[in-house]
C-alpha cells in the first residue's frame, strides 16, 4: 500500500467517512468533521501507522494534506 493510500484509509477511518478522496490540497474546511480533537486523533493514527512522531511545531505549520504527506516522507514514514 502507498503511503497515499495508507494515509486515505486513515482518514476515512477518523473522519468515518469512506467516500473521502485526498488531495494535495485538502484542508480541514473540506472536510466537515475535521475539528480539533478529531485533528488530534488524527495525527496520532498518522504517527502510529508510520511509525514516526510528529513535534507540536510541526503540527501546528500543517497547511494541508501535501502538507502533511511531505512531513511523513521527511520523517521516513513506512
Amino acid at each position: 500500500m502507498s503511503q497515499q493510500e495508507k494515509l486515505q484509509q486513515i482518514f476515512r477511518d477518523v473522519f468515518d467517512d469512506p467516500s473521502i478522496e485526498l488531495e494535495p490540497s485538502m484542508t480541514a474546511d473540506d472536510i466537515a468533521e475535521w475539528d480539533s480533537l478529531s485533528h488530534v486523533r488524527l495525527m496520532l493514527e498518522v504517527s502510529k501507522a508510520f511509525g514516526v512522531r510528529f513535534s507540536a511545531s510541526e503540527v501546528s505549520s500543517l497547511t494541508n494534506v501535501g502538507d502533511l504527506e511531505a512531513l511523513i516522507a521527511a520523517k521516513g514514514g513506512a
